[in-house]
């Protein structure tokens, strides 16, 4: 058929076709639309950025299987664990509650504990929502979407810190305290952190400097920085374990994995002297590296028994 004898309407039509088949081939590239979340069945989510056409509008999408961490498996940190425990109660009863900043050691149980809160409260309304750093931007549509909710919401913000140059801390401050708007009353953050202060400081900005370069008013700079972390309500500090609690630490681990007690001297000091040794070779004595050695050393009694 000639080109020209061609109408309209049937370049219309051909031209509609092609588009309807653009459009398929692309919705392959587009991610899956985000299912709005059932809070009564769900006790967790992140709020993610998912790649696609779309990437870059974050969406909650919920957590198949939780974390679960029992209270009563955390160890050497009892003062903390109260602490935080009577906020989050507080919370969950539709009393006043602080955002909470714990603080110091890594490997401590800093971020055990604030899952061991959902484990504690879930039937009582509480839910975890995890937010990354990079997503500190999107605060605001996070409690938008939390607003009136039935149930009671911690975003939890692990292993905080801010560079110099680095954004996001900004909409952190906003939220905590700052902001024209109120905060949800259903809504707390507990963040963790290896820095009290959340951001760096130098040691140059002791001290006065006329290099042209400096800051006239350097105290002004460490207060800007030390802001963010004053907004948090309620401070725990976590510190290094001892040997004592590590050992303890070990102990509880075993027990959780169903590894009985050693029923001879011999036997409690060759696993006291393995234990340590386990730490010795990591450098680090914790509570995350007695959880470690707890499942190398239950495994490894498993594997054996098979055998």
């Amino acid at each position: 058929m000639n080109v020209k004898s061609i109408t309209p309407e049937a370049r219309w039509l051909k031209f509609l076709e092609r588009a309807e088949t653009a459009l398929a081939r692309a919705e392959g590239l587009l991610p899956e639309s985000p299912v709005p979340i059932d809070w009564a069945k769900i006790p967790a989510a992140r709020w993610e950025r998912r790649q696609g056409i779309r990437y870059g509008r974050g969406a909650l999408y919920p957590v198949a299987a939780p974390h679960a961490v029992s209270l009563d498996r955390l160890v050497g940190i009892d003062e903390q664990k109260a602490r935080i425990d009577q906020n989050t109660r507080q919370f969950v009863a539709g009393y006043p509650a602080n955002n909470v900043l714990l603080t110091g050691a890594p490997g401590t149980g800093k971020s055990s504990l604030v899952k061991a809160m959902l484990s504690c409260y879930q039937k009582h309304g509480l839910r975890l929502i995890e937010v990354d750093k990079g997503d500190l931007f999107d605060l605001p549509k996070i409690l938008e979407s939390l607003q009136g909710a039935a149930q009671r919401f911690i975003l939890f913000c692990d292993d905080l810190a801010f560079d110099v140059q680095e954004g996001g801390y900004r909409e952190l401050k906003a939220v905590l305290d700052g902001s024209i708007t109120a905060p949800p009353e259903n809504v707390l953050i507990y963040a963790t952190s290896n820095r009290r202060h959340l951001m760096p400081t130098f040691f140059y900005e002791n001290f006065s400097q006329n290099d042209g370069k400096s800051e006239i008013h350097p105290d002004e700079a460490k207060e800007e920085k030390m802001a963010l972390a004053e907004r948090f309500g309620l401070w725990i500090s976590f510190y290094p374990f001892s040997e004592d609690e590590y050992l303890a630490a070990v102990a509880g681990w075993l027990t959780h994995h169903k590894i009985p007690s050693p029923k001879t001297a011999a036997a409690s000091e060759a696993l006291r002297l393995e234990a340590l040794q386990w730490a010795r070779l990591r450098g680090s004595i914790s509570g995350r590296t007695a959880w470690q050695f707890a499942r190398h050393y239950a495994g490894h009694k498993a594997l054996c028994f098979k055998s």
